[in-house]
């Protein structure tokens, strides 16, 4: 009846497919340049500042939460995916700035932003 058909193309262990010529890798290119390397440096910071204060949150507005740009200011936005998490955000805002007082050295600005998911 039916044979088992096999695939006479070796599968590679590898799935990243090797680079045009020409191309350079994205860790390449934000390390070569001097504005991506700051926007990296800025989304680090970012993540750091959601990590300081992470713990001071509640585990269910934390789900809820992403950690947004840093302004030229030093201001600082977190991202809420719907307005009740927004609402108990800027709630804690006092708790929030004053633990990123202690990690920065200067006061902060936290600004809160809704920001629902993007479709997929």
């Amino acid at each position: 009846m039916g044979a088992a058909v096999s695939s006479s193309t070796p599968r590679s262990s590898n799935p990243t497919p090797p680079l045009a010529t020409g191309a350079v890798t994205i860790g390449t290119a934000l390390a070569s340049s001097a504005p991506l390397a700051h926007l990296q440096a800025l989304l680090r910071e970012s993540t750091a500042r959601f990590e300081t204060v992470r713990p001071l949150l509640p585990a269910a507005l934390v789900e809820q939460l992403r950690p947004g740009p840093i302004d030229e200011s030093g201001g600082w936005c977190l991202l809420a995916s719907n307005t009740a998490a927004a609402a108990k955000l800027r709630q804690l805002l006092p708790v929030i700035e004053r633990a990123l007082l202690a990690r920065v050295g200067k006061p902060t600005a936290v600004r809160v932003r809704v920001q629902s998911a993007r479709p997929r």
